[in-house]
């Protein structure tokens, strides 16, 4: 297949997912929203639509271009890209990302442009920056997730864990909740979600916490019925400096999962989720009351398909 042919087959693909895409997007009222996943071999981008702007990862691959070739392959498939979803090229920001399991590694930054926007999801807004992390600031597959524990948070004390940027953190106060808790291994998340949680006006500090620490060491500071509801999506595998061991989800998800239950009141409900796409749950080592997967039910109209994570609900 010649190259013109090639990239007439990536615009005919972005085309029709682009416009199906589109029509439920609209008529959600979302504006955020992942447009391609590696949907076509030759072509291994994620595209994410932020509003006015795109995010266009390219999964890195052993490919036999040369430095000139590659950036001329490159430069047709954003003309592609910015043609079909009819964005101007100068607000389509590029990454080339390793595949990793799971999100470690994704946080990475990777310059010092400080080019940030706010988007809105369901009514709140959200700092994003496509250019200076490997990231974007608002993982767009837990969009469902967000807005169940904003609509079960009413009254209620939160503990977001692996916080990141405070997404859910975000949703938890929108819900009125009494309490939120946020905490991650890095300042730089940690102040992001604070900035996030004042920008939709939730400025009680006696009401909102922020938590620079590792997560399996402050579990551990926890006693019981701490809180009512725990979200936690831990990376896949850490190693990061700041941490006195390992992480390893798929070998260390009991551990935390029971001491998240040991915080929650009788009753209470830890959202719990991983990007391991061979991830097994132990159930039988747990100590709940009720153990659900809600994977298929948290999916995305933009992921279907295509997710890479699994959800659980967790009931003490």
């Amino acid at each position: 297949m010649s190259g013109t042919d090639k990239f007439g087959m990536f615009k005919n693909r972005l085309t029709k997912v682009y416009r199906h895409l589109q029509k439920i997007a609209k008529r959600q009222n979302i504006s955020c929203y992942r447009v391609y996943d590696h949907d076509l071999p030759e072509f291994p981008f994620m595209v994410e639509k932020y509003g006015d702007n795109l995010y266009v990862s390219e999964y890195k691959r052993n490919h036999s271009l040369n430095e000139d070739a590659h950036q001329f392959w490159m430069m047709q498939s954003i003309q592609v890209i910015s043609e079909v979803l009819e964005i101007p090229q100068e607000n389509v920001f590029t990454k080339l990302r390793q595949r990793k399991a799971g999100r470690e590694g994704q946080y990475q930054k990777t310059a010092e442009t400080k080019s940030e926007f706010i988007v809105e999801e369901n009514g709140l807004k959200f700092i994003i920056n496509l250019a200076d992390y490997l990231d974007t600031g608002l993982f767009l597959d837990h969009r469902i997730t967000r807005k169940m524990v904003q609509d079960q948070s009413a009254g209620k004390r939160v503990l977001n864990l692996f916080a990141y940027t405070g997404s859910f953190s975000v949703y938890a106060a929108a819900g009125n909740a009494a309490q939120v808790t946020t905490v991650d291994l890095s300042n730089t998340y940690t102040n992001w979600a604070k900035r996030n949680i004042e920008l939709n006006g939730f400025t009680d500090d006696s009401r909102y916490q922020f938590i620079a620490a590792d997560v399996i060491q402050f579990l551990q500071t926890l006693t019981p019925a701490s809180f009512d509801i725990i979200v936690m999506d831990p990376p896949t595998f850490s190693n990061s400096k700041k941490m006195d061991g390992i992480l390893d989800i798929q070998r260390d998800h009991v551990s935390l999962v029971n001491n998240c239950l040991h915080a929650l009141s009788p009753g209470g409900l830890l959202y719990f989720s991983n990007n391991y796409t061979r991830f097994q749950l132990d159930e039988n080592a747990i100590n709940a009351s009720a153990i659900k997967d809600i994977t298929k039910a948290t999916t995305p109209f933009d992921f279907e398909g295509k997710l890479k994570r699994c959800c659980f609900l967790i009931t003490k």
